[in-house]
């Protein structure tokens, strides 16, 4: 019997001894700790005198487009050219995302091919004319967690910032991708789809056209950290001048968050991600296929007359068609026999067919109809407008390409697989094909920063006060503040001057006090529920909120279309004249 209790013993010895060793071996470090390095990696190929470096592996955000930068190195005399194409693959086809670009003699050029963040893979072709195209299939990163950007070294933000890193085999909490300053995209694209910007260490190595685009990131909605703030950064960040001394700040339709300590600066990066928001702008995109009908993904209705299908008509002609075939075909056959009902059958669905095209024809017609919907954050002070737009379209044909600005970003809804897009980034975005399919309901949304000589004039006369109209629209109404009372503004045209309305009772946020129980409805189902949250602040003295009725400030306001609804809120600062 003793023997038999040393042998268990000295199995249960030898067991703890294999536990304690296996546990040693096999500890990782904590679930949910870290950032994972997301930069990708290089590979350098040469094609002539083109030395081509292509990135692999970059992370890409959850929504907005993916930066994607091709190191140029011109070895040769004589200039370059160089079209650069990514082409991806979605549900229903490939997609082009592509730039051209002049490549000087003994010139290194880093250009960047914004692809939308819907794709994870697809192949990268460099062409130069006359030279046989490098391809090289491009793998990008996607992130559990949020996506941050780091403008700078990841050494730099490991110190500053307070995250520690870990490996692949870890459980981050969010993943980091870095770009070197001076390389930096000069596109507001490029940013509007990661989580946080972080601009850590030196921050005099940003060019000054960086730290440009940087700040209207932040206006239109980004989240922006900026470690050791200075004087020099607060120059970049004209909007904090006033507030420097706190350490978060809304800023415009965004907020930037300044920190010292390491400490502080995890404190801050954990914060962001942690809030998470869908985004500033977000379109609704179309329901899966086995949820078709009248409603979007979500179940939102859309925003457009246009895209509802007319139900009852058409179930009405069908069954004036069945009651032709059917019942009117057997007494057609009785008395003229069968050789009539061969003939009449044709024709009646002839007549249908022909009827339903001329019903699309004289109701839909030949043009593009939209509705379109925008918070604008007016910056009267430097001459620029901040806007968030969505814009819905239909159309009977499709619509030819459309350009936007450098400072502008399209976003797409979020189940935009369906569709096929075509970009061409060259001195801009122009989007060659797909912007609207025809006889297909699209939504998109809008985000820029763009300049405006919009103004709302306020002139004191004894104790009235008068408003002129100078937003560039028909004003259909709002409201001032001026001291601790709240004032309507009057119906204006544009160019119009009126006196200021009645005193408000603040019992609503300025926004809705300028919407009708109607209106409201359209600018919610999340469309703007991120970028509303800075709208609905109080009014400082002198500051407005009105609505605006027509095409709105966004980009896409240039496309000829026929306007079915259109509501546009722009906040800002009233600039009083002096008689």
């Amino acid at each position: 019997m003793r023997r038999v209790w040393t042998v268990v013993l000295a199995l249960l010895v030898l067991g703890a001894a294999r536990a304690s060793a296996t546990s040693l071996v096999t500890e990782q470090p904590p679930s949910g700790h870290g950032y994972r390095d997301a930069s990708g990696t290089y590979e350098v190929r040469t094609q002539g005198d083109l030395r081509v470096s292509l990135r692999s592996g970059a992370l890409r955000p959850s929504r907005g487009y993916t930066p994607l930068d091709v190191v140029l190195q011109n070895t040769g005399p004589v200039p370059l050219q160089v079209r650069l194409a990514f082409v991806g693959q979605g549900t229903s086809g490939t997609r082009t995302s592509e730039r051209s670009v002049e490549v000087a003699p003994r010139q290194r050029l880093v250009a960047w091919v914004h692809v939308p963040a819907s794709l994870q893979m697809g192949n990268l072709r460099v062409e130069v004319p006359g030279q046989v195209p490098l391809t090289k299939h491009v793998y990008l990163e996607s992130s559990s967690g949020g996506s941050v950007l780091v403008l700078g070294a990841l050494e730099d933000f490991d110190d500053t910032a307070g995250v520690p890193r870990v490996d692949s085999n870890g459980s981050p909490l969010f993943s980091a991708r870095a770009i070197e300053p001076k390389d930096a995209p000069r596109e507001l694209p490029a940013y509007v789809g990661y989580s946080v910007v972080v601009v850590p260490g030196d921050r005099a190595s940003l060019p000054a056209d960086v730290w440009t685009v940087l700040e209207a990131y932040a206006l239109a909605g980004g989240r922006l950290v900026v470690t050791h703030a200075s004087g020099d950064v607060l120059e970049h960040l004209p909007l904090l001048a006033k507030d420097a001394a706190e350490p978060s700040a809304p800023y415009g339709f965004g907020v930037v968050r300044l920190c010292g300590s390491a400490r502080e600066c995890e404190q801050v990066v954990n914060g962001l991600l942690g809030d998470v928001i869908p985004g500033v702008v977000k379109p609704a995109g179309a329901a899966p296929r086995w949820e078709r009908g009248n409603a979007l993904a979500g179940g939102i209705p859309p925003l457009l007359g246009n895209a509802m299908a007319p139900v009852g008509r058409f179930l009405l002609l069908i069954f004036v068609f069945v009651l032709a075939v059917g019942p009117g075909g057997l007494m057609l056959a009785r008395r003229r026999g069968p050789v009539a009902v061969l003939v009449a059958v044709p024709m009646v669905s002839v007549i249908t067919c022909l009827a339903l095209i001329a019903w699309s024809v004289l109701v839909d017609g030949f043009a593009v109809h939209a509705a379109r919907y925008s918070l604008t954050w007016l910056d009267s002070e430097r001459s620029r407008a901040v806007t968030l737009g969505v814009s819905a379209w239909y159309a009977n044909v499709s619509s030819g390409p459309v350009r936007f600005p450098v400072t502008s970003a399209l976003l797409a809804p979020d189940s935009h697989d369906d569709a096929l897009t075509d970009l061409d980034w060259t001195g801009g975005l122009t989007v060659t094909h797909g912007f609207l399919p025809p006889r297909t309901y699209r939504e998109w949304g809008e985000v820029a920063v763009l300049p405006s000589r919009a103004r709302l004039v306020m002139r004191k006369e004894g104790d009235a006060v008068r408003v002129l109209n100078a937003l560039g629209a028909p004003m259909e109404g709002g409201v001032l503040q001026l001291g601790h009372r709240r004032y309507a503004l009057p119906a204006l045209a544009d160019g119009a001057e009126g006196p200021l309305g009645e005193h408000l009772r603040e019992v609503e946020t300025p926004l809705h006090q300028v919407l009708t129980s109607a209106e409201r409805p359209r600018l919610a189902h999340g469309r703007f529920e991120a970028g509303e949250v800075n709208f609905r602040a109080s009014l400082p003295d002198g500051g407005f909120v009105v609505r605006l009725g027509g095409l709105g400030l966004a980009p896409s306001s240039a496309v000829d279309v026929e306007l079915e609804a259109g509501i546009h809120l722009v906040r800002g600062q009233a600039e009083e004249v002096r008689p």
